[in-house]
């Protein structure tokens, strides 16, 4: 084992944060810079709508900010932040699919033509909301919310795949309370 693997699994308070590079925080911050602008466009910006779809759009981004920040001290409060965001982007995956039904828009299947090039930008490098601005700044209603619900699946898979992993962790190493007592009882046996 390495030094610095070593000095994770050793230290109290293991390093957190990182999560500007946690694709599930890459993908979640273009769905709310693209649900901000869609919203601006489609939706009334004094409608209720309006303000809740930014705001799940918000809280599926800034929860997996604050979840990665509590995990240094709390697995659970980081799976429970984690499966926050994960539930407001399913929030507003059926916003954008009750905004396709009411508008008689088609909602893409996954092998439409168009939502497999809006899925292909996921493999981009430097990708960010630009990639997509087109897609949703100057095309028509349906191919922005499409687009949209594209990201926020991929953005709910990576969500998914996260969880998945920190329960695998959390049952491998335990959390911050079995990290104490195991700290404490090992100061002990050294005096």
């Amino acid at each position: 084992m390495n030094n610095k693997a070593e000095k994770s699994k050793t230290a109290l308070i293991p390093p957190h944060g990182g999560y500007r590079n946690l694709k599930s925080y890459q993908n979640s911050e273009i769905v709310y810079d693209a649900t901000v602008a869609f919203c601006d466009r489609f939706i009334d910006r004094r409608s209720r709508t309006h303000d809740q779809m930014v705001q799940a759009a918000r809280s599926g981004k800034q929860n997996i900010a604050e979840g990665s920040m509590a995990s240094g001290t709390s697995k659970k409060t980081e799976l429970k932040l984690i499966g926050v965001a994960r539930a407001s982007l399913e929030e507003l995956l059926l916003d954008y699919q009750d905004f396709l039904r009411q508008k008689g828009l088609l909602l893409w299947e996954k092998d439409h033509e168009q939502a497999q090039k809006i899925r292909a930008l996921a493999h981009e490098k430097n990708r960010s909301y630009v990639t997509y601005k087109t897609y949703v700044e100057a095309a028509p209603p349906e191919t922005a919310a499409n687009t949209l619900i594209c990201l926020i699946h991929q953005a709910n898979y990576l969500l998914d795949q996260q969880l998945r992993q920190l329960e695998k962790q959390f049952i491998e190493e335990g959390g911050f309370t079995e990290r104490l007592y195991q700290v404490r009882s090992q100061a002990r046996k050294t005096r």
